[in-house]
């Protein structure tokens, strides 16, 4: 079925009102999501949710973020037309979403402003959150320095080492940063110890999810929030051209700036991709493709897409990418997934890191290595299509990655030597 068959169907119209209708009043997009949390823990996410709901629908609170999104962040973040890195595939246009514009560098402020926003307005004096590529770190950071706030992040040891400069700006902005040091310390543990430390203090703080994964309402509330960076682009590329894109990608590990992207875009007859981390290959441990190597599953409190194994555990997951290392993928993407109205692909580290480099010496634009998972998947597809348009969200820069990428493929040109894409 092509995209305009689809838009004529009747599947079509289970997207429209998409946002109204999903999740359902327990937290389900289709047989993925809920709240999957110890009897004590119940109260504060009801009162997280009723809160959140009161705010949505508040004019007053609504203003407020409109106001620091536009004065503070620096949005709406701009379309950027890859001209350059274009023409060297074909007739294809490349088009960027420049979410490494947004304040911090990438989109994670975009919910971290909203829940910090919330947390003031529920009377909590702190906020607890998980980073693995360190940009939600960051973007916690500065919300609470903005809304004065108290901030604990807890990062895997691992991703302390790969991701240092975030590491230094984080403590610079006045939080604490906590080493995790069991099991692959990376994202996951990570998580662990952060919903572990809110289990503790959640009658003074509110835990702040850095992905649209968790018990509900985190799901909802992290995509409502990055919701603005698909609304901006879908006008912005209207205006631009006057037309809409063939195809939407992003990246996905959890999946907050693919579904923030995405969503806007689901009743609109145009092809959407969420592009996932392949890593070394495909053997267990070597990469983070839940939607192609997963199963339904629970894990950190909501039902999704898992890799696990036999016993239901999570299985290990890798990625050079710190920021999509996770062994699962928000229920919402599972849902999407299987409506058939968004397909999951993926690319490898080689494809990704070729992307990157591509990127910089074409453009002029360092993308964070998670990001240039989806402008992988972008240049595949200029050269397999030859014609048309791909929107990519370009979630965030690289600055923070440089110190690795330097060490690890020095200037890149032996890997563009390589062609691997």
């Amino acid at each position: 079925m092509t995209i305009k068959d689809f838009h004529n169907s009747e599947n079509y119209m289970d997207f429209v009102n998409h946002e109204k209708l999903m999740p359902d009043k327990n937290g389900y997009y289709g047989n993925y999501g809920g709240a999957y949390i110890p009897d004590k823990l119940k109260p504060a996410f009801a009162e997280i949710t009723e809160a959140y709901q009161k705010i949505a629908h508040s004019a007053e609170f609504i203003s407020e973020l409109r106001r620091i999104r536009r004065e503070f962040q620096g949005r709406p973040t701009p379309l950027t037309h890859c001209k350059n890195l274009s023409n060297k595939f074909g007739s294809c246009q490349i088009y960027l979403k420049r979410e490494d514009l947004n304040h911090t560098g990438a989109h994670k402020l975009n919910h971290c402003m909203g829940e910090a926003l919330l947390a003031k307005y529920m009377g909590k004096k702190k906020i607890i959150a998980e980073t693995g590529a360190g940009s939600h770190g960051v973007a916690l950071a500065t919300a609470a320095a903005f809304f004065g706030l108290e901030c604990d992040v807890y990062m895997g040891e691992v991703d302390i080492e790969k991701q240092h400069p975030n590491v230094i700006r984080m403590e610079m902005l006045g939080t604490k940063v906590i080493p995790v040091t069991h099991g692959q310390k990376t994202l996951k543990e990570a998580v662990d110890a952060a919903f572990d430390a809110y289990s503790k203090e959640y009658k003074d703080c509110i835990y702040c999810i850095g992905s649209v994964v968790g018990p509900h309402p985190f799901p909802l509330i992290v995509r409502d929030f990055q919701a603005v960076v698909g609304a901006e682009a879908l006008e912005q590329f209207k205006s631009t051209t006057g037309l809409l894109p063939d195809t939407v990608c992003a990246c996905i590990g959890g999946g907050s700036n693919s579904i923030g992207m995405f969503i806007p875009f689901l009743d609109q007859p145009v092809n959407i991709v969420g592009v996932e981390p392949m890593g070394r290959g495909k053997a267990v441990g070597d990469n983070a493709a839940s939607m192609e190597f997963g199963s339904e599953g629970i894990l950190h409190g909501f039902k999704s897409i898992v890799q696990i194994d036999d016993k239901g555990e999570a299985q290990p997951v890798y990625s050079i990418a710190p920021g999509l290392d996770y062994p699962g993928v928000g229920p919402e993407h599972a849902y999407l997934r299987d409506k058939g109205r968004v397909t999951y692909d993926y690319v490898t580290d080689e494809e990704a890191m070729t992307a990157f480099f591509l990127l910089s010496k074409l453009e002029g634009i360092i993308p964070a290595v998670e990001s240039a998972h989806a402008v992988a998947y972008a240049i595949k597809y200029a050269k397999q299509e030859k014609t048309g348009s791909i929107l990519v969200n370009l979630s965030g820069r690289g600055d923070k990655d440089i110190d690795f990428v330097n060490r690890e493929y020095g200037n890149g040109d032996k890997l563009l030597e390589k062609n691997v894409l």
